[in-house]
């Protein structure tokens, strides 16, 4: 297995694309990319792999059906799918995605994340969110990002803290998961917040 992940690493399939090969200081472990149908494999496994650790968070796809699905809304211009994957072997170790893009004077979007078992407490996830941050203020030109987290779920709480996240509010009852409406934390940050100028987006009105 080790094998197939040095040679994804040494030449991923054209149709993925690195998207941020590094931390900006070059020490970082992980690099992100968006997925592609041959990462169906690896992906599922993981997926159920990591069941006891997401649940009842949230619920990635776990079948080829989904996983295809997966792939095909976020095709889609307002919403990017990321993986973070190692430097040294290209597995696989978590993956962030940015939802409901909202352009316009809002020029927002909605995280969702999550860091797979085999990887999971090793830090991979704040570098990782850390580019995807970066990804989404100086690529996509976004000025802030959100996210909505059950109050259980203190790992992510802890994340988006050591990330610069501000808390913003609660919202009871806010998103059906699990089969049942789930209370959320709100927190966000912008590009002022995490100290990165970038071009504003051409969608952004002059005035």
């Amino acid at each position: 297995m080790v094998h197939e992940h040095q040679a994804r690493a040494a030449g991923q399939d054209e149709a993925a694309q690195t998207v941020s090969p590094r931390q900006p200081d070059s020490s970082g472990r992980v690099t992100l990319r968006t997925a592609t149908s041959d990462d169906e494999r690896e992906f599922l496994s993981l997926v159920h792999a990591s069941a006891p650790l997401h649940h009842p968070w949230m619920s990635p796809p776990s079948t080829p059906e989904a996983f295809q699905a997966y792939l095909a809304r976020y095709q889609q211009p307002s919403e990017e799918s990321l993986l973070v994957c190692l430097l040294s072997t290209g597995a696989i170790a978590g993956m962030v995605n940015i939802n409901s893009i909202i352009r316009g004077r809002f020029q927002n979007g909605s995280l969702s994340y999550a860091a797979f078992a085999p990887a999971a407490g090793q830090g991979y996830m704040t570098e990782g969110l850390g580019l995807a941050i970066r990804h989404a203020f100086e690529q996509l030109r976004l000025h802030r990002l959100e996210a909505n987290i059950q109050p259980g779920n203190h790992a992510s709480l802890r994340l988006v803290q050591r990330l610069g996240f501000r808390r913003e509010g609660y919202t009871p009852d806010m998103l059906f998961i699990d089969g049942r409406w789930r209370d959320h934390e709100r927190w966000a940050i912008t590009t002022t917040m995490a100290g990165i100028a970038a071009q504003p987006h051409p969608s952004l009105p002059g005035h």
